[in-house]
């Protein structure tokens, strides 16, 4: 056997039973956390980098303003974690320093901003991605980002599977030589089954009638026509809710028909097709500064806004001209998921009026526009008014 091919799949041999093994442990979890049986629920906040803190702690400050007899209670108590900078993670050369893991998971939720991730070129070490160590570690295998345009018909909600894929041991692949080079993507029928159940389950308890499926399996026939075929199963056990699948590609163009984009509704997707398809749905709603996505696991949870960490904003002193939306809308989904259905309204609804409707205060990321703090007083005068 030729050297470069020996070594090649000695390095693939160890991805699998690495994947073998996780397959395992994520077969080994079976029910999700009950926030109504506890005592005391713990929300870490999590700045991240840079517009990250700004946008971050006006959400906290929000929740904190929303939920404060809770708070003064002892039913919810928020912790602050500052570690997941990109210099102390560089510092570790570590995705997640392991002083930070352990904060992370002393927590039941966590409202975490924007991280850096570096990339080629960038004075970082090349550490993995925040984001997708966090959710490996965690195993916040369900990426749900919501998208609502009234005026447009549009009510979208994307069920984006969030640990494997090409992302998950995308960091993995290797170069044979200096003129071949692999990637890999992985689909396993627990990872599948879960995200799409756990879809599926929505679009019941939401009245929702129609769930589409999103891939590429024409081509990509092994991990897509897996993934595919896994989910039209477990459609089948809601005969109530009409399945159908379209490719990712005519997907992205039929987002932007008027006519046909009314029509979806709940999209279930593995995780490269959901990171791209999410971003053009937010730009309906306003770009993905307004969008906000929940990362749910069995045991742990990670609301996030969409969008970068924003490094040039801060070097001009723009950071506290930030927009906080999308962390604000990630807070509704944050208060939803906990049990304070009822606040996660009340948020939503004063968020609407602020963004779409009154619109008192303008964004704009520079000193034109209000400051971050200034929009999160106008959400609470808002909700003080509902």
């Amino acid at each position: 056997m030729d050297e470069k091919v020996r070594v090649a799949a000695e390095k693939f041999a160890a991805l699998v039973e690495a994947q073998l093994a996780r397959n395992e442990r994520i077969k080994s979890q079976k029910e999700f956390l009950d926030f109504e049986k506890l005592d005391k629920i713990i929300i870490g906040v999590c700045g991240g980098d840079g517009i990250g803190p700004v946008i971050t702690n006006e959400a906290a400050r929000v929740l904190k303003h929303l939920l404060a007899d809770q708070v003064a209670s002892g039913r919810i108590e928020f912790r602050q974690i500052d570690g997941l900078t990109i210099e102390n993670r560089a510092a570790h050369h570590k995705a997640i320093p392991d002083d930070v893991l352990a904060q992370l998971k002393e927590c039941h939720v966590i409202l975490k901003g924007p991280t850096t991730t570096p990339r080629a070129g960038d004075p970082w070490p090349n550490v993995e991605s925040a984001n997708v160590a966090m959710r490996k570690e965690l195993d916040l295998f369900a990426n749900v980002r919501p998208v609502k345009v009234p005026e447009e018909g549009i009510d979208w909600v994307f069920f984006r599977e969030n640990t494997e894929g090409a992302y998950a041991v995308g960091s993995y692949g290797f170069p044979v030589d200096e003129d071949v080079a692999f990637d890999f993507v992985v689909t396993t029928t627990e990872g599948t089954e879960r995200i799409a159940r756990l879809a599926y389950e929505y679009a019941k308890k939401n009245h929702k009638h129609r769930v589409s499926i999103i891939t590429k399996a024409n081509i990509v026939k092994t991990t897509d026509g897996k993934f595919l075929r896994l989910c039209q199963e477990i459609g089948k056990e809601y005969p109530d809710i009409t399945t159908d699948d379209w490719y990712v590609d005519i997907t992205t163009a039929k987002l932007i028909d008027p006519k046909r984009r009314r029509d979806f509704q709940v999209f279930v997707l593995p995780n490269l097709y959901g990171d791209i398809i999410t971003d053009e749905a937010a730009e309906f709603q306003g770009g993905v500064g307004t969008a906000g996505s929940a990362n749910l696991g069995k045991r742990y949870a990670m609301f996030e806004a969409i969008h970068g960490s924003a490094p040039r904003m801060v070097a001009e002193g723009r950071d506290k001209y930030a927009d906080p939306c999308s962390m604000l809308r990630a807070s509704v989904l944050l208060l939803s998921h906990i049990g304070f259905q009822q606040e996660a309204d009340r948020l939503e609804r004063a968020l609407d009026i602020c963004m779409y409707e009154e619109k008192k205060l303008a964004i704009t990321g520079r000193d034109t526009g209000c400051t971050c703090q200034q929009f999160g007083d106008y959400v609470m005068e808002t909700m003080a008014r509902l």
